[in-house]
């Protein structure tokens, strides 16, 4: 395990298009490991790892069995990066391995909204990522997305949703955009409502389970 570090949040050399690019080139035609994927990122802002886990379900999708590996890996380092830790992930995490062309579909889908972020982004309303203790917070709003993201629900949108928090948010970090930040606020508000709503239908689902047997 690392030991803590006060580390800064820091914005990668080259475009996000440009990284997925890399990513794209680097494993086509084959599967690739999370481990294989960090270590072409090695060196580069930990937000961007992210991003690229949440780019798959940005589009309300199914893409069974990715959801929990994917957010438990996103939530682990939001954790450590708001304790100021350097992060790791554990073994398990790492060897999990993404299918054949992952990587291809993943850009190819993406990369349209990719673009139109990159021309959004800008350093912007600094004060809201100005101080340590803030961006700890934000992290912490990232975590309690990726969790919400590594529930295994069949339920559209509810990977959607904590997705574009997750995305908005590590990209408002990397990049010093408080606006963008502040934008996935809305969506993390707009991922409550929709899981408050979730859990209630499934409450009263249950109930009338339960009056029906107990007749």
């Amino acid at each position: 395990m690392n030991a803590p570090h006060s580390t800064p949040l820091l914005s990668p050399a080259r475009p996000l298009s440009v990284e997925l690019a890399q990513l794209r080139d680097a494993f086509a035609g084959r599967a690739a490991t999370l481990r294989e994927v960090v270590a072409v990122l090695a060196g580069r802002a930990y937000e961007l790892l992210m991003i690229l886990f949440v780019l798959p379900f940005l589009l309300p999708v199914s893409l069974p069995g990715l959801s929990t590996p994917l957010g438990l890996a996103v939530a682990v380092i939001a954790a450590q990066l708001a304790l100021g830790r350097l992060p790791w992930l554990p073994r398990w995490l790492l060897d999990k391995q993404l299918p054949p062309e992952f990587l291809t579909k993943v850009v190819a889908v993406t990369e349209g909204m990719v673009r139109i972020l990159e021309r959004v982004l800008r350093p912007r309303w600094l004060a809201v990522t100005g101080a340590r203790w803030l961006c700890g917070v934000h992290l912490t709003v990232v975590l309690v997305a990726a969790l919400l993201l590594a529930l295994p629900l069949p339920i559209p949108f509810t990977n959607t949703l904590p997705g574009w928090t997750i995305l908005l948010v590590a990209a408002g970090l990397m990049e010093r955009d408080g606006l963008v930040v502040l934008a996935g606020y809305v969506a993390m508000v707009a991922t409550a409502v929709l899981f408050f709503a979730v859990g209630e239908a499934i409450r009263e689902s249950l109930s009338v389970v339960w009056h029906w047997v107990a007749r």
